[in-house]
């Protein structure tokens, strides 16, 4: 029995090293992609005189302790509503649900909601979007805050990894509208992942 205790043991531990592997593996393929299409003068949003000089994003480091399992609690009867954003556009969403996790011992709630218009993209059928700020914001990432891409899940679990945490494109060009994270989605920590604040060379 203890035998089989210790070989459980073990290859519990070798899942959970390859999960977290997996799941380092595709932060950083996340990024390499963002980097890509911004570094591509097909598809980058930089005009012309911010891109001259631009040879890559910057990041925070990949760490694994902001890629959580929160808890999806859905809020159906939600009224649509007008986001505000960074012009005078006012696209419409609804809240879809509250992603509950912790980090560090410390509980947190953040809003996720879904667009009432359809995507023009095949394939966003299931989006959400996460807009937030964190106590980063304006102190080393961008003040405007930051987004996550999600997707519906079929049960009640969301991973949150925040090490894909993107700026909105407003960040690096004026003429893009952005919607601006509502005061809920305010978190109280340093998310230390994800892209940094953008500074012109």
């Amino acid at each position: 029995m203890k035998h089989l205790l210790i070989v459980s043991f073990l290859l519990f531990n070798s899942i959970s090293i390859a999960q977290e592997k997996t799941s380092i593996t595709e932060s950083r393929a996340a990024q390499d992609e963002l980097n890509k299409e911004y570094t591509n003068p097909e598809t980058t949003i930089f005009k012309p005189e911010d891109f001259k000089n631009f040879t890559g994003l910057e990041f925070y480091p990949i760490d694994e302790k902001f890629i959580v399992k929160a808890r999806l609690i859905r809020t159906p009867n939600e009224k649509p509503f007008l986001m505000p954003t960074t012009t005078n556009r006012l696209p419409e969403y609804v809240k879809y649900g509250e992603a509950h996790f912790s980090i560090d011992g410390k509980d947190f709630v953040l809003s996720l909601f879904k667009s009432t218009q359809p995507y023009d993209e095949p394939g966003y059928e299931d989006y959400l979007f996460l807009p937030f700020t964190d106590l980063t914001s304006g102190d080393g990432s961008y003040g405007g805050g930051r987004y996550l891409d999600q997707r519906i899940p079929v049960g009640d679990t969301l991973t949150l990894d925040f090490n894909k945490a993107y700026n909105p494109y407003c960040a690096y060009n004026e003429r893009y509208s952005c919607p601006i994270p509502p005061k809920e989605n305010d978190l109280l920590i340093r998310i230390e992942a994800g892209v940094k604040e953008f500074h012109k060379n």
